[in-house]
C-alpha cells in the first residue's frame, strides 16, 4: 500500500481578497471545499494544512484536516513559492518518521474540484513512470493568435504568421487548472511541472476558475450557482 499525504497551503496574508482562504463561499469557508474533497476521496493517510495563520488553522481542524505545525514566517511572504512550502511540509513529516510515497498539493481555492479527477490523477501517476500529475484545461482561444500591447498602446501579435489562420487549423493549447498536483517522491526528475515527466488530467473549462481577484471571486460565485442548478 502506498502512503499518500495531501498538503493544502493556505497563507493568511491575502491582499487582493482579505482572508481569501477562509472567506465564506456559499455557507462554508473556501478552504473547506478542498478539505472535504480530499477526505471524500479516501486516498490519503494524512491531510494537512500548511498555514501561518491561527484562524485558518482552527477552521482547517474543524473541517477535518490536521495542522501539525504553524508555517515559519520566512515561508509566508509574498515571494515564497508553493514548492518551498510543500517541501517544508514534506521534510517536517519525514522528520516525524513518516515514509511518504505520494504527495498531492491541493490549493485552498478549489471549490470546483471533483473527487473523480483527484482519483484519476492518482491512478494515472501510480501506473506510470512520470514524476507529476496535475489538473489542466484547454485554452479558450488559440494562443497563436494572441497579441500584446506595445508601450505606445498599439497591438503586436506574438505570432503574426498565424493572423490569417483559421482557429480550427491551429494546434490546441492547454493551461494549468490550479486545483491539484500529485507527485511521486520516488521518481527523480529535473523537468519543470509542464514538462515531459508530467501527466495532465484535462478538466472541462466550466470547472476551472482561478480566484485571485474580486472579479475572479464574483465569477466563481456565478459559476457555482449555475452548476448547483
Amino acid at each position: 500500500m502506498s502512503y499518500c499525504v495531501c498538503i493544502i497551503p493556505a497563507r493568511g496574508g491575502s491582499k487582493r481578497i482579505p482572508k481569501k482562504n477562509i472567506k465564506d463561499f456559499f455557507g462554508k469557508p473556501l478552504i473547506a471545499y478542498s478539505i472535504e474533497v480530499a477526505l471524500a476521496s479516501k486516498l490519503f493517510d494524512k491531510i494537512i494544512v500548511s498555514t501561518d495563520d491561527e484562524e485558518i488553522a482552527s477552521i482547517a481542524k474543524e473541517y477535518g484536516a490536521e495542522v501539525p505545525f504553524i508555517r515559519p514566517t520566512e515561508l509566508s511572504d509574498d515571494f515564497t513559492g508553493t514548492g518551498a512550502v510543500i517541501n517544508h511540509a514534506i521534510e517536517y513529516l519525514k522528520n516525524q518518521g513518516q515514509n511518504i510515497d505520494f504527495v498531492c498539493t491541493i490549493y485552498a481555492t478549489a471549490p470546483f474540484l471533483h473527487v473523480e479527477y483527484l482519483k484519476e490523477g492518482f491512478k494515472s501517476l501510480k501506473n506510470s513512470t512520470a514524476k507529476l500529475c496535475f489538473s489542466a484545461t484547454t485554452m479558450p482561444f488559440p494562443i497563436q493568435r494572441t497579441f500584446k500591447l506595445r508601450d505606445d498602446g498599439r497591438c503586436e501579435m506574438f505570432q503574426p504568421e498565424y493572423f490569417s489562420s483559421r482557429s480550427q487549423d491551429l494546434e490546441e493549447a492547454y493551461q494549468d487548472a490550479g486545483q491539484f498536483y500529485w507527485e511521486n517522491l520516488h521518481v527523480e526528475s529535473s523537468e519543470i511541472t509542464f514538462g515531459k515527466d508530467s501527466i495532465p488530467i484535462i478538466l472541462p473549462r466550466y470547472l476551472v476558475q482561478d480566484i485571485d481577484t474580486l472579479e475572479d471571486w464574483q465569477r466563481a460565485e456565478l459559476m457555482y450557482q449555475i452548476l448547483q442548478k
